[in-house]
């Protein structure tokens, strides 16, 4: 994949022509879509110009290449010769989630170091999460939520120096969207704000609809993909799979999230996976998600009843199989939600 450089800047001419002012929404590319490729922060602006996206998404540290403020000026500097809006992100910032690392540092020095970072690279947000599931299992969840909230009241005052904002995901099975809603206020709405993610709703038996309906008034950001959902014996299946494939109204979501975010970035965080079962007829299985209100698991359950296994993805031949299959599978759903949206 070689670009020159002024095909490049060419490409990010065109997408800024015409109507581009009254899209209803940014579409950008959240880096973990192509995980895989092994690229430099450089390499990947220039994969995305040619997607013609207007942000990308760096949404873990590595994708970035690093904090350190030469890179990160650098990676500014090619992102604005392209016409490219940068986000940036972290991982965990709960040191009581099992995905918390604690060798980087206090969750306090972690985010306060991304927040240099963000003002260096020109993002808006930083992006950040609690854990993951397996909080579930160790929780309450609320102790996480509450030490989570903690960590981000002790970096107010650096976060409105700078003028950020932290975007907090609904991630990986942790939170449902009103629990996240309850750490954005008590943290203080003034300065954290939701990175709305349409694939993990499904991961704490929610329908994405509910999350959209909750949190859009403090979406800061967003990732995009598609899910299916349906009833198996254990109880259900979830997997990711390309937009315009799934059974969760993910057109309806798309219009809506235009409608009620208007400006903000839809991001696609493009992962196609092999179903996970949630046994929630194993009266073990509760013991992780008693926070659950009934009507959400009623609204999941509906979702469930009407959706059917996706095909099998079958194994990649080799590692460049696998790595040309993640560009496929990313290329189809922003070539869908660019149709979709008009954009």
């Amino acid at each position: 994949m070689t670009f020159t450089r002024r095909s490049l800047l060419a490409l990010a001419a065109a997408r800024f022509a015409g109507s581009a002012a009254s899209a209803p929404v940014k579409l950008g590319l959240d880096l973990f879509s192509v995980r895989s490729q092994g690229w430099t922060p450089f390499q990947h602006l220039d994969y995305a110009a040619q997607l013609q996206v207007k942000v990308v998404h760096f949404s873990e540290i590595r994708f970035i290449g690093g904090l350190d403020a030469a890179n990160l000026r650098a990676v500014r500097r090619h992102a604005e010769e392209l016409g490219i809006e940068i986000e940036i992100g972290t991982r965990s910032i709960c040191p009581s989630s099992k995905m918390f690392d604690a060798t980087a540092g206090t969750a306090e020095e972690q985010l306060g170091r991304m927040l240099d970072s963000a003002a260096l690279c020109g993002s808006r947000i930083v992006r950040a999460v609690l854990g993951s599931s397996e909080d579930r299992k160790t929780g309450p969840l609320s102790m996480h939520i509450e030490n989570t909230v903690k960590v981000l009241r002790n970096v107010r005052s650096k976060a409105q120096d700078l003028n950020l904002r932290i975007a907090m995901e609904n991630h990986s099975g942790d939170m449902q969207s009103w629990q996240l809603k309850q750490l954005i206020e008590a943290a203080g709405p003034d300065f954290v704000g939701a990175c709305l993610d349409s694939g993990n709703p499904l991961w704490t038996l929610e329908d994405p609809h509910v999350a959209l309906d909750t949190l859009h008034p403090y979406v800061l950001t967003s990732h995009v993909r598609d899910s299916a959902v349906w009833r198996v014996p254990e109880g259900a299946a979830v997997s990711w799979v390309r937009m315009g494939e799934g059974n969760v109204g993910i057109d309806e979501y798309c219009r809506k999230y235009a409608a009620l975010c208007p400006g903000r970035a839809l991001s696609m965080e493009s992962i196609v996976t092999n179903p996970r079962i949630f046994a929630f007829r194993d009266a073990k299985f509760w013991d992780a998600y008693r926070d659950v209100p009934a009507w959400e698991f009623a609204r999941f359950l509906e979702l469930a009843d009407r959706g059917k296994p996706p095909a099998a993805i079958p194994r990649p031949a080799d590692a460049e199989a696998g790595r040309r299959r993640e560009r496929e599978d990313l290329e189809a759903s922003l070539n869908y939600t660019r149709k979709l949206l008009g954009l």
